[in-house]
């Protein structure tokens, strides 16, 4: 597996199921006690909107996602813009969301995906990026490239020199990954939903399996594959699929092997756990959390009423570029969710001025 210099490529994604489209900060008033808390019954959390601070030299960009590592430390990463060159598109704060660095501007104009998986006792950041980058890599926390690699030609599914030389081109012949899913075995899962809609299987050296899913519309196919985890909560482990376009999971053996699907979401992005919970950020304005039967049993900072009716009445989601729109304590495009080690939650959203919810439990 060769490294390959990075290029350069940016597009606009123009459909509802895969647009980002970019919003100010939001500021919150003044409010009580009551009014700072979301979500209902055992599952109540304190909210604060734009939590962490950049230091001046940096600036807030198109926030994609978020991971915690093992000393409970935030990285976010951006989707960034290819001409800032020099600018990061990951940047790291403390649990009291203090900055403590940056890196990654060789994924600016398409940094999408972040996860960390400790290996040998060691914690390492796996980062997918789409776009013009076109790549997916394992880092370390501050960081140094371990390797780096890009579309896997031998699965059969990608254009001439996808890999080797990848054009500004979007298409189901195109490689654009989104997010990471780490198997018992030590290899890991790779999404494609921007691209061929497959999910690639890896071993730990990033060495290429088989893959499975597609673009499609019926049970095991895909119409934007966006996130995915491995759900150890039950009985047998299984891979749970964001299909995101379809407004719905799909769940797989961990062969690939189609198992069922859950309904019922408004464009689901990705996927977390912490104990017997997982989280769903949707895009169309809540945030889902599910029991270990992936029935739904708390909803957080839902407007996806208003937020229907504006993409009805504008054809396209305007209710983003309206400051004065916004609500406290309701979410505008969660574009990702994570837990940290004590069940709180933080919750990225697809902004181009960047926006981190911190969830404390209440």
């Amino acid at each position: 597996m060769a490294v390959i210099p990075n290029v350069s490529r940016r597009k606009f994604i123009g459909s509802a199921a895969a647009a980002a489209i970019a919003v100010p900060a939001i500021i919150t008033s003044k409010r009580s006690s009551a009014q700072e808390v979301v979500g209902s019954g055992d599952h109540k959390f304190e909210f604060k909107h734009a939590w962490p601070q950049l230091p001046e030299r940096y600036h807030w960009q198109t926030t994609h996602n978020v991971c915690v590592d093992p000393d409970n430390n935030l990285y976010v990463i951006h989707e960034g813009d290819a001409k800032l060159t020099d600018h990061p598109s990951i940047f790291v704060f403390d649990p009291e969301g203090r900055f403590i660095r940056a890196f990654g501007q060789q994924f600016q104009g398409g940094g999408h995906g972040i996860k960390i998986r400790v290996d040998g006792g060691e914690p390492f950041l796996y980062v997918a990026a789409y776009q013009q980058a076109k790549t997916f890599a394992k880092m370390s926390l501050k960081g140094d490239l371990v390797w780096q690699a890009y579309a896997p030609m031998e699965s059969g599914h990608y254009a001439s020199g996808e890999a080797s030389n990848p054009k500004q081109e979007w298409g189901k012949d195109r490689f654009m990954p989104t997010n990471f899913a780490f198997m018992p075995d030590g290899g890991f899962l790779l999404a494609d939903g921007y691209g061929s809609n497959f999910i690639h299987r890896y071993d730990a050296s990033a060495k290429w399996l088989s893959c499975f899913g597609g673009s499609g519309e019926g049970q095991g196919t895909f119409n934007t594959a966006h996130g995915l985890w491995i759900d150890h909560r039950g009985p047998e482990a299984e891979v749970v699929v964001t299909d995101r376009a379809h407004n719905s999971l799909q769940t797989f053996t961990l062969d690939g092997q189609y198992k069922r699907t859950i309904e019922g979401f408004g464009l689901p992005a990705n996927v977390d756990t912490h104990q017997d919970l997982m989280v769903i950020p949707e895009l169309v304005a809540r945030v889902s959390i599910l029991d270990k039967d992936l029935n739904t049993i708390a909803t957080i900072g839902d407007d996806r009423e208003r937020s229907i009716a504006d993409n009805k009445a504008n054809k396209g989601f305007k209710i983003r570029t309206d400051e004065s729109q916004w609500q406290a304590g309701k979410f505008v495009h969660p574009h990702d969710a994570c837990f940290d080690k004590n069940g709180d939650l933080y919750v990225a959203e697809w902004v181009s001025t960047g926006r981190i919810t911190k969830l404390t439990r209440a």
